[in-house]
């Protein structure tokens, strides 16, 4: 009883402080009381995220966090623009990494970890969701379709358009922890019937040669060791005539690789998000057809609208929530009830989220190079 009055307490508060104009909700975020909502945050139920108490490493055992994460961080060269220093480890990095921060991801952000340009008269989660849905409709995709999710996280893009289009999705990620979170998000919400969820490696796909009536990747593919291998993959297993598209992270036409202040900003991007480096839109475009794709369509969907608002503006007004969630972190490390090592995790998070807008705002990255490849053939 006294934990169902806390927690609808705190929702009722946070309506109420939504509501507020801004200048309001700086007064009173200033004056502490928005801290205090947030502390409830950390320790009352709030949907179907973790609380802050329950942050953990994953599929990684809790006594192995911080070692993972120190290995991590030192698989990363020091010289500029090295990015993972053994590229064969890539694939088990990326494993690791995820492991780490899917907790963080779905506490900070939400079940779609990728980013999204900000619609006029839409808020985030609406313009993210426009985002995704975005996809199928250029792919085609119909009821009975079978539709590949290349790199599907804990499934929130999967979600919408397995509803959307009502074909069956099927999701592959290298984390175990992943496919469980993204199973039980599946159910939780009804969408089970329309999606399955394996753990793969996207460079190495347990499917069949010609089996899926399209696929797509948001924000994912940036992690393979190299484009091609993943772009290969999916080449293979479509039907042919189907359609592969893919939001690819990418250094710009704006991006100089002679101007300092651009390679560090590229740097920490890749070691705060798992990256092995960072390719440019030609290169990715490149990759595609070497492979065997026709390329059809490439445009960077970050500066495609002049009405839309940057992808990175969400990023810049949770700053301060950022901060305020590392000291609620850091709180629970003190009294060891998170993993340690996940504090300096979130550090990291925390630190890259600057180098992102940073990227954003100087132009020299993008999240949302969108690319679409056919294979070709007859569509069948």
């Amino acid at each position: 009883m006294a934990q169902q009055y806390i927690t609808d307490l705190y929702k009722t508060a946070v309506e109420s402080f939504k509501e507020l104009p801004t200048s309001h909700q700086y007064a009173l975020g200033a004056a502490g009381g928005i801290a205090g909502v947030i502390a409830l945050a950390a320790i009352v139920p709030s949907g179907d995220k973790p609380k802050t108490f329950e942050l953990t490493g994953g599929s990684i055992a809790r006594e192995n966090v911080a070692k993972e994460f120190k290995e991590y961080s030192a698989s990363y060269g020091t010289d500029a623009g090295t990015g993972i220093v053994d590229r064969s480890k890539t694939v088990h990095l990326v494993d690791v990494f995820y492991s780490l921060v899917t907790d963080i991801y779905e506490w900070g952000w939400g079940q779609s970890f990728h980013f999204s340009p900000k619609l006029p008269g839409k808020n985030w989660k609406q313009s993210e969701a426009a985002h995704e849905a975005r996809i199928p409709s250029i792919l085609g995709a119909k009821p009975g379709d079978k539709i590949l999710d290349v790199g599907c996280g804990v499934g929130g893009p999967m979600r919408t358009i397995a509803s959307v289009s009502g074909s069956h999705v099927v999701g592959i990620t290298i984390n175990e922890y992943q496919v469980q979170r993204a199973t039980h998000h599946n159910a939780k919400q009804g969408i089970a019937p329309l999606t399955t969820v394996v753990r793969g490696d996207f460079t190495n796909m347990p499917f069949e040669a010609n089996s899926f009536n399209g696929a797509y990747a948001i924000e994912a593919t940036c992690h393979a060791p190299k484009l091609e291998m993943v772009y290969g993959e999916v080449f293979r297993v479509l039907k042919p005539g189907a359609m592969f598209l893919t939001y690819e992270w990418v250094a710009t036409p704006k991006f100089d690789p002679k101007n300092a202040e651009h390679v560090r900003i590229m740097d920490e991007i890749n070691y705060g998000n798992g990256l092995p480096e960072m390719r440019t839109w030609k290169e990715a475009e490149d990759a595609g057809k070497a492979v065997g794709f026709e390329l059809v369509w490439s445009q960077d969907i970050a500066i495609s609208s002049v009405v839309a608002g940057p992808w990175y503006d969400r990023l810049g007004t949770l700053t301060w929530m950022h901060h305020l969630n590392h000291a609620i972190v850091s709180f629970f490390d003190f009294l060891r009830l998170t993993p340690k090592g996940m504090k300096e995790v979130h550090h990291m998070l925390v630190m890259v989220a600057k180098s992102l807008i940073a990227g954003g705002e100087t132009g020299v990255f993008t999240p949302m190079q969108m690319i679409v490849f056919r294979k070709p053939g007859k569509k069948q």
